[in-house]
């Protein structure tokens, strides 16, 4: 191990050459940005301390030939930076060319010192020899022919230096761009270590990545696989992993190891995607390695099917996978690969595969509809792939996910929850609203006196759902209600019972013109809807009751005309309501709060008449905080025999703890809890359709698909358990808008008004700890407690921070770490000591406070 410079490790007879396993290159801006700024900063710094230098990281070789032409290095770690800095020269070189014509000797010691050496041929000439993902951009521009250079990082690189050196060049000072030349290639530092003789590269390179955390496990495995081929690697790499590289993203890749995972074991881990697939790999011989790499590659192009099926040559099967996409169900993909791959080896026709497609689009369909709990959804899925038969895959599939408590919904179930679940709580917000879209398909166009299919697309944009019987209920309503209206029932409860049912909901994208106008007004827009569905609801010259009813048994013969039914239709149970659910939100009521009856049915999946009912035969302590929905006592309300409460005036009770009531003895809206308020209490998430920026759920979810998406499925399941440490600490978190960062927050207090943000996760890949902004808030404006932080978070080893912290501003560490425990545990170590110190700070405060007030 040895401290060299840049200039060191390039010039001279030597090449370094980037293994054919490692990921193609991969920095973005952010990166780039970062360190084009400490560049420029330590070329300002060496004018007064011309030795100062800038610690790189490290750089990881492997000695590979040696002979009289010179060295040949395998870059076994570092070279995402070394890239990084031979396009730096690449730009620099370019420059001079282009602004100092009349010193080419500037130009040429740059390119044949430290970019090409120009006594070899072909890529032996190169001094960096990149991965083959790279290599026709990096050669490209080696050669100064980038408008021929194919799009690529590699190309977003050189492109962004070159601007920055553009901006750097002052007309007035002719040695800036010298100055930042030097900094680079004598102020640039690594560690360099030289893997000789019976060093175990591989061994090297494993426990750099997977105790350092640098690289994704899809990486590590692809690292794996091409480390055991040894001299085969190349021709397999451009035959095989290549074209599966270049087809799915680096977290497609990822999902793809995992899925292989899940046929074997339903139960595997996302987290132990490289350990458990190595075990398997670890005894198979290099053909079988091979072999392996061939299937990966195959199964590569089918699950491109599923992110993309467009691709697909049958309409049929396009058109189901394109809905699965649709509905954005991540744990089906397993299944829906496996079904590609029976097709693929013949075992399934596209007939075949269309049919099991839709069964699984019907599962999820009825599923939601009738309002199942998603719980348990995952290993439903996971495990269907083992239960699909050779002989008859679609009638195996079907009978798997008809038998059990799969509540996979009857005809009769449809039917029944139509009309009482409250739907426009159940699912996922994106799902609700692709189901009305395929609903909307579904419901004919009339065309004279034929009924056409539907076969336009709704375009699910710009539009949200539509409460027709609207929410708030005016006079009008009211009294148009009063019609439907049985004995001791009032419009606001017939509004209550059908609110919130599928019955009653549509897509529009006039919400606020409908809002809660009288029908008659409403029912003009409808008609002049470019929606088909809106325009049935128009021929009908009021809404209440009767109509509600009447569109929902249209609505569920079109499910179960559209939608598969399970294949026993004489199950009736009880899709899924858990009476624990209501029971514990009504139990988690305070004092001097209450809720509605369709409040709390919306928390259970299930529907306020079977509610009161269930509450009428069962004692529950505070069942008289239930009220009816404008807060008025159930007249059928009566107290359990074995009550305590026996005898007490519901009403007399409640203004004991607090509740406020009118004239018409209705208690005030403003003391009542939302349906996500008792959700919470209790520990669960549910939103409105017309929430989205106010549901951390939905907020949470968007920045972790992102953080998917940049980096791979394992860090987003790592960040998402280190966010719910983080709340079970007591702190809370914000997004910001765009759905790319999201910021840890401490407890405020009165003696705090400012808030205090630990650490920031940012999707595009990055933890940043906000030093700057923590020496402005107490009690981390004290630099003891400042030093402290540093010191624990280099100790949990999560961060690396060298600089002083009268100059330490904004360090980060790599996101990916988060996919693994040990780290997630040791920032929540230091994250309960943060809080602890300003537990203790307010402490100390109050009592300061306390002993001035005596």
């Amino acid at each position: 191990m040895q401290e060299t410079r840049l200039q060191q490790v390039l010039e001279g007879s030597k090449q370094y050459r980037v293994p054919l396993y490692q990921r193609p290159y991969s920095w973005t801006t952010k990166q780039l940005d970062r360190l084009w700024n400490d560049i420029v900063e330590l070329a300002e710094h060496r004018v007064d301390a011309p030795h100062a230098t800038h610690f790189t990281g490290s750089l990881v070789l492997s000695l590979g030939q040696v002979g009289p032409s010179g060295s040949e290095f395998l870059v076994v770690d570092g070279q995402q930076r070394l890239t990084t800095l031979t396009l730096l020269i690449c730009a620099l070189r370019d420059h001079y060319d282009e602004v100092e014509p009349d010193h080419p000797e500037k130009m040429a010691r740059l390119e044949e010192s430290y970019l090409v050496d120009r006594f070899k041929r072909g890529d032996a000439r190169l001094k960096l020899l990149p991965t083959q993902a790279d290599r026709d951009a990096y050669r490209s521009i080696i050669s100064r022919n980038v408008d021929g250079a194919p799009q690529s990082g590699i190309l977003e690189a050189y492109r962004f230096f070159r601007t920055r050196i553009h901006q750097a060049d002052t007309p007035d000072d002719p040695h800036d761009i010298d100055r930042i030349e030097s900094a680079v290639l004598n102020g640039l530092v690594f560690v360099s270590i030289t893997a000789k003789g019976d060093d175990n590269v591989y061994r090297i390179f494993e426990s750099l990545n997977n105790t350092g955390l640098k690289l994704t496990q899809g990486d590590l495995l692809r690292n794996y696989l091409f480390m055991r081929l040894g001299g085969r690697g190349e021709e397999i790499y451009d035959s095989w992993w290549l074209p599966m590289q270049r087809t799915l993203s680096p977290s497609d890749l990822e999902t793809l190891f995992w899925i292989d995972l899940i046929w074997r074991n339903p139960l595997a881990k996302q987290g132990d995607i490289y350990t458990l697939q190595v075990e398997r790999l670890r005894d198979l011989d290099d053909d079988q390695i091979v072999a392996e790499v061939r299937r990966f590659s195959d199964l590569a192009k089918l699950f491109s099917l599923i992110r993309k099926p467009e691709g697909e040559s049958s309409a049929q099967v396009r058109k189901h996978l394109q809905r699965g996409s649709q509905w954005r169900l991540a744990a089906a993909e397993p299944l829906m690969l496996h079904l590609l791959r029976l097709r693929a080896e013949g075992r399934l026709d596209n007939d075949g595969l269309t049919s099991a497609l839709h069964l699984i689009e019907s599962f999820m369909v009825r599923r939601l509809v009738v309002g199942a709990s998603t719980n348990g959804i995952s290993r439903i899925l996971y495990g269907a792939p083992g239960e699909v038969g050779e002989e008859d895959a679609v009638a195996s599939l079907h009978g798997y996910l008809s038998r059990g408590r799969k509540f996979f919904a009857t005809d009769a179930q449809i039917a029944d929850a139509v009309v009482t679940k409250p739907f426009y709580y159940q699912g996922r917000s994106s799902q609700r609203k692709t189901l009305l879209s395929w609903l909307e398909q579904a419901t004919p166009l009339q065309f004279g006196d034929r009924q056409l299919v539907g076969k336009e697309q709704v375009e699910l944009e710009n539009l949200t759902i539509e409460h027709v019987m609207p929410q708030t209920i005016s006079a009008p309503w009211r009294e148009s209600l009063e019609g439907d209206l049985g004995d001791f029932e009032s419009a606001d409860e017939v509004q209550e019972e059908y609110l919130h049912t599928l019955a009653n909901l549509t897509l529009t994208g006039y919400n606020s013109e409908l809002s809660n106008n009288p029908f008659a007004q409403k029912r003009e827009l409808l008609t002049a809807s470019g929606i088909r569905m809106n325009a049935e609801i128009a021929t009908h010259e009021r809404w209440g009751r009767a109509e509600i009813l009447e569109r929902g048994a249209v609505i569920s013969k079109r499910i179960s005309e559209n939608w598969m039914a399970p294949l026993d239709d004489t199950d009736v149970s009880d899709a899924g309501v858990t009476w624990k659910v209501a029971l514990d939100a009504i139990d988690a009521i305070p004092a001097g709060r209450w809720a509605s009856y369709g409040d709390v049915a919306a928390v259970a999946g299930t529907h306020p008449v079977p509610l009161g009912h269930h509450l009428s035969s069962t004692v529950v302590p505070n069942a008289y905080r239930v009220l009816k929905r404008f807060g008025s006592v159930a007249p059928n309300f009566v107290w359990a025999a074995e009550s305590p409460n026996a005898g007490i005036d519901p009403v007399e009770l409640l203004r004991s703890e607090g509740i406020e009531f009118d004239a018409e003895l209705r208690a005030s809206q403003s003391q009542r809890m939302s349906v996500t308020e008792l959700a919470e209490a209790i520990g669960l998430v549910i939103r409105s359709d017309v929430e989205p920026r106010e549901d951390e759920s939905e907020t949470r979810n968007a920045f972790l698909e992102v953080v998917a998406l940049e980096l791979t499925p394992s860090t987003s399941s790592g960040v998402n358990a280190l966010l719910d440490s983080w709340e079970s600490l007591g702190g809370r978190i914000e997004y910001n808008a765009d759905g790319n960062s999201c910021h840890l927050i401490a407890p405020a207090s009165g003696a705090r008004p400012k808030p205090i943000k630990p650490i920031i996760l940012y999707a595009s890949g990055s933890i940043e700890f906000p030093f700057a902004t923590l020496e402005h808030r107490p009690p981390f404006d004290e630099p003891e407690l400042r030093e402290e932080y540093k010191s624990r978070l280099n100790a949990s080893r999560v961060a690396d921070l060298t600089e002083d912290i009268s100059t330490l501003r904004y360090p980060s560490a790599p996101l990916a770490s988060l996919e693994y425990a040990a780290t997630r545990d040791s920032i929540a170590d230091v994250l309960t000591w943060f809080l602890s110190e300003i537990d203790r700070y307010d402490a100390e405060l109050a009592a300061a406070e306390s002993v001035g007030a005596n």
